[in-house]
């Protein structure tokens, strides 16, 4: 028995059609999972399942709000009737907002507070709600996996980047107290974990650590490389082995951890 195969799992990945979700699709798509995206604009939605159907015949996709509840159950109420079960729950959709970003020559006073709420919105009930919603068929069937995405910026003070920061560090909480909470009352056989990547260049972070004119590092990602012990920024298929591990039943014994994915970040005093 290879407690690592994935293979046949019903997975739905949110933000599945960005650069971090879309390399866990194609991973998981090449290893025999059903992947279901779930993203909330039409056309990229529609131009990722048709790169993926290259890859597997088993990709599908639904439009999808993961803020919005109502939303959210009509969307599971369609996997349901259409593929009978959720097997794994990979809450992929996040961001930022520039407002939440406090600029060089700006203080904490200066925080946009609109954009921060709608930020905290995004990534921590972005994550709360499609845990519920699909969440729910999961306790009904007593199996079930929830992977939440943490960052790097929950786990200490990293500048500038408070709005995310704040909404990364509640999803370390509600992950921990949700394997807790599905463990006791519905089984061994529900799970929640999170993974915490470290510092990799994607659309929503690129211009804080790349220089548009010269393509070098910015003073933000000079900083970044030397508090890195590998020396360098991650790769997005470097994500996939954790996320293999922890959608597969070689993990069957692992509930409420965040694993770093960070090349050593996390570990270093930076002396």
């Amino acid at each position: 028995m290879n407690l690592f195969n994935v293979e046949g799992k019903i997975i739905l990945i949110t933000g599945g059609c960005g650069v971090l979700g879309g390399s866990m699709s194609e991973y998981l798509l090449k290893q025999g999972a059903t992947v279901i995206l779930l993203d909330f604009n039409e056309n990229v939605l529609e131009e990722t399942i048709t790169k993926f159907k290259s890859i597997s015949k088993h990709i599908d996709g639904f439009l999808c709000n993961v803020t919005d509840e109502k939303n959210l159950q009509k969307v599971s109420d369609k996997i349901v009737e259409k593929y009978g079960r959720i097997d794994v729950l990979i809450n992929g959709a996040g961001g930022n907002m520039p407002g939440a970003t406090i600029g060089p020559t700006q203080t904490i006073f200066d925080v946009n507070m609109d954009h921060f709420k709608k930020v905290v919105d995004l990534n921590l009930f972005g994550s709360i709600l499609p845990s519920i919603i699909f969440g729910k068929v999961m306790a009904k069937n007593k199996s079930g996996v929830i992977l939440n995405i943490s960052s790097m910026t929950a786990q200490s003070a990293i500048t500038r980047v408070v709005g995310y920061s704040a909404s990364k560090a509640a999803i370390d909480n509600f992950t921990k107290w949700m394997s807790v909470e599905l463990a006791l009352k519905y089984g061994d056989g529900l799970r929640v974990n999170a993974i915490a990547p470290g510092f990799f260049i994607g659309n929503q972070n690129r211009d804080l650590l790349i220089d548009k004119e010269t393509g070098n590092y910015t003073d933000r990602g000079h900083t970044i490389i030397q508090n890195t012990p590998m020396k360098r920024f991650g790769e997005t298929e470097e994500l996939n082995g954790s996320v293999h591990y922890l959608c597969s039943d070689a993990s069957k014994f692992v509930t409420g951890i965040v694993v770093p994915i960070d090349g050593g970040f996390s570990a270093f005093s930076g002396v």
